[in-house]
């Protein structure tokens, strides 16, 4: 039970400092954690530099006392002190001098004597060529002892040459509130530079939150960010700009089909009502309509729900997004499904002759839709054919061709035929909601394919589909 007690606490101290962080603006978290990482960067070449600096020194001074040897006179004047019984002067200037016996006895040039380890009597025995070490003189001062041999009248003996340490922790006391200095003023510096390019960095990104706010705010799609450079925040500036002129031509395309809507739905509306009220008064007054008016009427009324379902029925088509499937995408014979839908279009146009030229061709689509808008092109052939006239159908590698012998459509008018609710002026008097070839369009799209209307040679009309093949299901067995 102990060791989750003992994680819990840095655990709980640690979360109070993470969510103040994270609720700190993105500037203020920025310049944080720029301050923090120079922090690092100079805290690390900081302490690299104080033991950069302290080994050097220290190799220096190993140096200096290596290179140093002290003259055999001053030797025996040392030894002939110590005989005396007197405190030796120093004989070597900042260094302190020691003069080791082989049987332990030691000689010091100084207040304090310097502790003979084994070492130094391995040196003064001939045991050892030098000794280079660090220790502790009688007054507490740290030395640095350098031990070599040295041969005398009396024999051979050691000679220990010490300087304190201090003369190197001074130095390094002053590098390290130099370095404390220069540290503190890095991470200040970096934390107000950080500071400074978030902020300027940060300004479009401010621009950008202050548009969409704005947008939010008025809905007013018509906003704009100014792009400069090509850097990510002006890849976001042009995508958000991208974005609002979507949304705007989105919102306008919704405006403008519920306004072509609301007119076509008027006039069969206001037909509807007028047949429905002339009925319902003849039941008011009594009067009895005439068979031949009523039946009439009654035909009418119903044409007009006919042309209202219809109408509805492609609204609900044209309305659904267009990223959006109609359904599941399937192999299916195109070449079937357009004698269906022919057999179809010689119900609408019983008068006409249909000559056909089909030849095997599978797709890739959803076949309710790809149906209905086969239905609708030749729809549109028997709409504009001459009583009594052809429709020339063919179907040959993917490629589908309907001529009709029509008027034909004018050149200015053809940029025109596939946008939703158009009509050209000589089909105002006919049936139809001007949705049909919207429909036909969007279909061969989501099937991958083109369409095109165009005049045909000798006047009329050909409508061309584009679809690509598909792989040919293998037979039922």
């Amino acid at each position: 039970m102990t060791g989750p007690l003992r994680t819990a606490a840095p655990r709980r101290a640690v979360a109070p400092l993470r969510n103040w962080f994270r609720a700190r603006p993105l500037r203020s978290r920025l310049a944080l954690l720029t301050a923090a990482a120079v922090a690092l960067a100079v805290a690390a070449v900081s302490l690299a530099c104080w033991f950069v600096t302290r080994a050097q020194l220290e190799n220096e001074l190993d140096s200096s006392l290596r290179s140093t040897r002290l003259d055999p006179a001053g030797v025996q004047g040392l030894l002939a002190w110590c005989r005396q019984g007197t405190t030796a002067p120093p004989v070597a200037g900042s260094y302190t001098v020691q003069v080791i016996l082989a049987d332990g006895g030691v000689c010091t040039s100084g207040k304090a004597a310097i502790p003979a380890g084994t070492g130094d009597l391995a040196v003064a025995r001939g045991q050892l060529e030098y000794v280079l070490h660090t220790v502790k003189d009688d007054a507490g001062r740290e030395m640095r002892v350098y031990t070599y041999p040295q041969n005398s009248p009396g024999g051979l003996l050691a000679v220990s040459l010490a300087r304190p340490l201090s003369e190197i922790d001074n130095s390094m006391s002053t590098l390290r509130w130099v370095l404390l200095l220069v540290s503190g003023i890095g991470v200040v510096g970096a934390g107000a530079a950080g500071l400074w390019v978030a902020r300027t960095g940060l300004e479009p990104v401010n621009r950008l939150t202050g548009a969409v706010e704005h947008v939010a705010a008025t809905e007013d799609l018509t906003v704009r960010i100014p792009v400069e450079g090509e850097d990510e925040i002006a890849r976001l500036s042009r995508s958000f700009n991208a974005m609002t002129a979507a949304l705007a031509s989105s919102r306008d395309r919704q405006a403008q089909l519920i306004a072509d809507a609301g007119h076509e739905l008027r006039t069969p509306l206001t037909s509807l009502r007028t047949n429905v009220e002339l009925l319902a008064r003849s039941e008011e007054t009594g009067r009895a309509i005439p068979p031949d008016d009523r039946r009439a009427l009654m035909a009418s009324v119903k044409a007009q729900m006919t042309e209202l379902a219809a109408l509805i029925g492609d609204l609900q088509e044209l309305a659904r997004p267009d990223a959006v499937q109609p359904g599941p995408l399937e192999v299916v014979p195109l070449h079937t499904i357009l004698r269906t839908a022919l057999d179809r279009a010689r119900l609408r146009g019983p008068e006409l002759t249909f000559v056909t030229d089909l030849a095997p061709w599978y797709v890739r689509a959803e076949s309710p839709a790809l149906e209905r808008a086969l239905v609708n092109v030749l729809d549109n052939a028997v709409k504009f054919s001459p009583p009594r006239g052809t429709v020339e159908v063919t179907l040959m590698r993917g490629e589908l061709t309907v001529r009709d012998h029509g008027p034909g459509i004018a050149p200015d008018e053809l940029p025109h035929v596939f946008d939703r609710f158009w009509r050209s002026p000589s089909a105002r008097s006919l049936p139809g909601s001007g949705l049909g070839l919207s429909i036909v369009a969007r279909t061969v799209q989501q099937a991958g394919g083109t369409v095109s209307l165009e005049p045909a040679e000798g006047g009329g009309t050909v409508a061309r589909l584009r679809l690509p093949g598909a792989p040919t299901p293998p037979p039922e067995l």
